[in-house]
């Protein structure tokens, strides 16, 4: 049995007996307009300066956005001075429209104009609130009264464009909480406002639908644009833009679904700055566009100097599980997310024809100025896949698959003491004070004689235990099988055999070194793993032999 709470209501579902938008797919990018400048601008407890502004258009501009919202010129004297900057500095660029909105009343849209002249291209914005409440609440009109506005302002709007005979104008008109407004109250009166314009389909007039307060599910949003546009007269005199709030915490499905019912421009701000909750993030649609194969007109390839020049600016911060932009959304604590993700670049890297798959990451990093650093993160909720990945991403260890699990277990321990995520500098720190710097009880020396013979090598290496010097001889078909036969045979160890061994090169040129890894086994114990690097690749498997016995514990005097 369900209860309904009387103080709330459910949003009021448009009647749709054959809706459309649902199996439909965005395959191209809608047109962009940002509002950073102005509706984000307003949301913030410090407003941008002149100069910031400036520099922010610049910013927006360089992203690729075509339709630029400037401001509100008419509302104060620093939204004046800045579009008046704008023009008379020659900044905006021969392919860019400035966008200025314009509430409906007589005096703000003639300040309007003002501010405009002397612009090459403009989109004038007008708006009045026509949602159910507005009407009662604020204003106390019927709907007639509500639909006068929006055709005087519109009408004073035509009669002004003669005023800048240089400047080429478009007109945009929202009705205000659109959410909030019947549907059919809604067409009716941007029907009004399209007819007393005069839009045609060559010069059609751009319809924004603004989802002012997210009232319903992103679902009932894409209903109410379907049945608007297919109850426009003449559908082909408009453009239909959408422009969605946070409040429900669901503006970007909103969006995607309100282009999937055949919405084409999109209105909102880098990282979703905004009222409330904010405004739509255009970062976040945008880069799920790429995801699908779109391509979406806008450049966020350094995507970290858009954040860093956006936080600059609005004193905000991007959180950190923001997607795309935020510090950690590339990262994976968990030990099975980072096995998966370190085998899906590896076969990324093994086939890079194919299109991008790889486990638990939608996007390439680098496509959006990331990189592959902050990926696997090490914490005691590691795996051993993890820990292997960061060394060889950061370092350039490439572990044995069999070591992966004895270092993981020594990086996971540490992390458990300290109860927090290790950085890579400490667990190659680890790895070096585990591994690469053992040195006790035994220690390399040098080597006294390194002799070809017919069977091989024979081998003369002085290694150190305590006060004492020892002269290790051997012979095998290698120098290290030579040293490994002379330590069994010289009676300061347990007797011991190779499990496994590998080497390979840290960094290019002469002065490269190498790493040898060995696996090695004692009785019926289990193997240990010793590590060591050398410009020598032969010296390096020398004394990684001698790190596994230093591990093993197995360098008691006989």
């Amino acid at each position: 049995m369900t209860t309904q709470n009387p103080k709330y209501r459910p949003f009021p579902a448009v009647k749709m007996t054959q809706r459309e938008w649902p199996s439909r797919v965005i395959d191209r990018a809608p047109i962009w307009c940002s509002v950073d400048l102005r509706d984000g601008n307003q949301a913030l407890a410090v407003p941008m300066s002149v100069e910031e502004k400036l520099e922010y258009f610049a910013l927006l501009v360089k992203l690729g956005f075509k339709e630029i919202e400037i401001g509100f010129p008419s509302a104060s004297q620093i939204e004046f001075d800045f579009t008046r900057r704008l023009i008379e500095e020659k900044r905006i660029p021969d392919d860019v429209w400035v966008q200025v909105l314009v509430q409906s009343k007589e005096e703000l849209i003639a300040r309007t104009f003002e501010s405009l002249k002397g612009a090459p291209r403009a989109i004038v914005h007008l708006y009045n609130s026509t949602s159910v409440a507005q009407r009662r609440i604020v204003f106390g009109l019927d709907k007639q009264g509500i639909v006068d506005i929006a055709v005087r302002g519109t009408r004073q709007i035509k009669s002004l464009v003669k005023t800048v005979p240089e400047t080429k104008i478009r007109f945009q008109y929202s009705p205000e909480s659109f959410s909030g407004t019947e549907v059919d109250f809604a067409l009716e009166i941007c029907e009004a406002v399209v007819n007393e314009w005069g839009a045609t389909a060559t010069e059609p007039i751009i319809l924004n639908l603004p989802n002012t307060v997210e009232l319903m599910m992103p679902n009932q949003y894409a209903d109410m644009i379907e049945w608007f546009i297919t109850h426009q007269k003449h559908p082909e005199k408009a453009i239909i833009s959408l422009h969605t709030h946070n409040d429900r915490g669901t503006g970007v499905a909103a969006t995607e679904m309100g282009l999937l019912a055949g919405a084409t421009r999109v209105e909102g701000t880098l990282f979703g700055n905004g009222e409330r909750t904010g405004n739509l993030d255009i970062v976040t649609v945008a880069l799920n566009l790429l995801t699908q194969g779109v391509d979406s007109k806008l450049d966020f390839r350094d995507l970290p100097a858009v954040r860093d020049a956006y936080e600059t600016w609005t004193k905000l911060e991007v959180p950190s599980r923001w997607p795309y932009g935020g510090d950690l959304v590339f990262t994976a604590f968990s030990g099975s997310h980072q096995d998966a993700i370190n085998k899906g670049l590896k076969d990324r890297a093994a086939h890079p024809e194919n299109s991008w798959e790889v486990p638990y990451l939608t996007i390439d990093p680098h496509d959006i100025g990331r990189n592959y650093r902050a990926i696997i993160r090490i914490n005691s909720q590691s795996g051993k896949g993890g820990v292997a990945y960061v060394m060889e991403q950061e370092f350039g260890y490439v572990l044995p698959k069999a070591m992966h699990r004895d270092f993981g277990k020594i990086v996971n321990r540490v992390a458990d003491e300290r109860g927090e995520e290790l950085p890579p500098e400490d667990i190659l720190a680890l790895f070096k004070s585990e591994y690469l710097d053992r040195e006790q009880p035994l220690s390399f020396q040098g080597v006294s004689k390194m002799t070809p013979t017919g069977e091989g090598v024979e081998c003369i290496i002085r290694v150190k235990r305590g006060n004492e010097v020892h002269q290790i001889r051997g012979h095998g078909n290698g120098p290290v099988a030579a040293f490994v036969h002379g330590l069994n045979d010289s009676g300061i160890i347990d007797s011991f055999e190779v499990v496994s061994y590998s080497e390979h090169s840290l960094g290019k040129g002469a002065e490269a070194k190498a790493v040898a890894y060995f696996e090695i086994k004692s009785g019926s114990g289990p193997t240990t793993f010793g590590a060591a690097t050398d410009t020598n690749i032969e010296i390096a498997s020398l004394k990684a032999v001698i790190s596994a016995l230093n591990r093993a514990g197995k360098n008691h005097a006989k």
